[in-house]
């Protein structure tokens, strides 16, 4: 009894694996692999939607 049991939720667990598996592959989590590579290497500071004189802190004068 307790060796179909182990079988039926082994089968059970790999059915919703491949069901998991096939709501990632529809839903595009596979379709842009090289972007964050790329992406993390832009120069923006701060976050894309902040204007571009927020982004940096302004420069202090030496002199005063």
């Amino acid at each position: 009894m307790s060796l179909g049991l182990l079988i039926g939720l082994s089968l059970a667990l790999g059915v919703a694996a491949w069901l998991f598996f096939l709501w990632t592959v529809r839903s595009g989590q596979y379709e842009d692999p090289e972007g964050p590579k790329y992406r993390m290497l832009d120069d923006d500071d701060c976050a894309p939607g902040r204007p571009r004189d927020e982004r940096r802190p302004p420069s202090r004068d030496r002199d005063g």
